[in-house]
């Protein structure tokens, strides 16, 4: 008796047969329950972008891994010298990375060099920016709309930014330079976002 108990317990743990359909069924609802935490996140959290070409050396390097930070501009506006990754506004399929230099409603004016803010609330402030790497600055006058990005290079000379095709409309932004991932040797959180010296006029 206590053997025929035995065996049938035994019986009872072992894992049953499902079968053929019953492999597709988990395989199906794995795959579904993936898309429904993967894509989210992907589309409104975070996303991989890898750095190509040199308009951001020496902050950033090509080839280099980032991840991009897609929710925090869903909550605040973006600040003053954060780096972001935005549509380029000529042709919405292509994905850049640049620094923010003039915010919604300001004026950005070049002068001999030097970078000069007029904030929305009249207040004029000059940019002095340790993580340039060349500066050589043509002089131009840009008044940005209520909501459009001034956006520049780090390395100046070899960047194609808001002086040669204009602001970035905020519905252009995907979002900003999260974490740098490789090279393993750069891995850090929050790569480049050194704020620049602000100085009154």
């Amino acid at each position: 008796m206590l053997g025929c108990l035995f065996r049938s317990t035994i019986a009872g743990m072992q894992p049953k047969n499902q079968g053929f359909w019953g492999v597709i069924k988990e395989t199906i609802r794995f795959v579904v329950i993936t898309i429904i935490i993967v894509v989210p996140f992907r589309l409104f959290i975070a996303q991989p972008f890898i750095v190509s070409g040199d308009s951001m050396v020496p902050t950033f390097h090509n080839g280099e891994y980032l991840i991009v930070d897609e929710l925090s501009y869903y909550l605040r506006e973006p600040s003053r010298g954060e780096v972001i990754i935005f549509r380029y506004p000529k042709e919405p399929s292509k994905f850049f990375i640049k620094r923010v230099i003039g915010l919604p409603g300001e004026t950005v004016t070049i002068t001999n060099g030097h970078i000069e803010i007029t904030e929305v609330n009249g207040t004029r402030i000059t940019l002095s920016e340790p993580y340039v790497k060349a500066e050589v600055l043509s002089d131009m006058n840009t008044i940005l709309a209520a909501d459009e990005y001034f956006v520049m290079g780090d390395n100046r000379n070899a960047s194609s930014d808001s002086r040669f095709w204009g602001p970035v409309p905020q519905q252009l932004l995907v979002g900003r330079a999260f974490a740098r991932l490789l090279p393993i040797t750069e891995a850090r959180v929050l790569p480049g976002q050194t704020p620049p010296i602000s100085t009154p006029l």
